[in-house]
């Protein structure tokens, strides 16, 4: 996802669910692919911080995407504790999530 409408869209008329750590917003798209998108605020940690989330967020999305995965919005919004997730703990919890 790209633009601030298509962001809107999923967070105001998508199903949320909340972790301790992210919360997810999903709205259903039929026959579309699957699509992503990220938000992560400074209160999650420096530049640095921040960006390595992203990138980790990205590639398990990369993998969901890749496998064949369709039909929804996903905006993936970071609370500050996701940044200390390892990348197993990261990607194993945003996958049984989306597998819901």
């Amino acid at each position: 996802m790209t633009t601030a409408d298509e962001f809107r869209a999923a967070v105001r008329r998508g199903r949320r669910h909340a972790t301790p750590e992210v919360v997810y917003y999903r709205l259903a798209r039929d026959g579309q692919p699957l699509r992503f998108g990220f938000i992560v605020s400074r209160a999650v940690g420096g530049a640095v911080e921040r960006n390595r989330l992203r990138r980790r967020m990205r590639a398990v999305g990369r993998e969901l995407v890749d496998a064949g995965r369709a039909g929804e919005d996903v905006v993936v919004r970071a609370l500050p504790g996701s940044a200390q997730l390892s990348w197993s703990e990261l990607s194993g919890r945003m996958r049984a999530e989306l597998a819901r």
